[in-house]
């Protein structure tokens, strides 16, 4: 079953979700507490920007982080959403990025954080994927 960050929210009485527009650019936000989502995302948004703050949360971050904190979230967001196989499989059929993120019902920049993060063994399943489609 695919990682649905809704049904891990159930499971979390200290965290709220509000619904309030954000300022431009951020798409939602935590303090531990509350989980802020802009009510214009998308639902593929939605899911991303509320796993991200659980992430957030389940990391300390909840005044704020630094860069590399930024980062390792978002590693770990992608990780949640996008397990291997799945991305494996999408890889099959599709050849353009977004059309991977939307098989895999995330945004293309939560893709290319999975992308960006792989273990050398997840590198390796890929780049022997790619072989395996190449063209003869």
């Amino acid at each position: 079953m695919k990682f649905h960050p809704w049904r891990r929210l159930r499971g979390r009485p200290e965290l709220t979700v509000v619904w309030q527009k954000q300022p431009a650019g951020r798409l939602a936000c935590t303090d531990g507490r509350f989980i802020y989502v802009d009510p214009r995302l998308s639902q593929v948004q939605r899911r991303c920007a509320i796993t991200h703050e659980q992430v957030h949360v389940d990391m300390g971050h909840i005044a704020g982080c630094s860069t590399s904190e930024e980062r390792a979230v978002r590693a770990e967001t992608a990780r949640q959403l996008i397990e291997m196989p799945d991305l494996l499989s999408a890889y099959r059929w599709a050849d353009r990025l977004h059309e991977v993120a939307d098989e895999l019902w995330v945004t293309p920049e939560v893709l290319q954080d999975r992308i960006d993060h792989l273990t050398h063994d997840e590198t390796t399943q890929l780049v022997q994927l790619y072989r395996e489609l190449e063209p003869r």
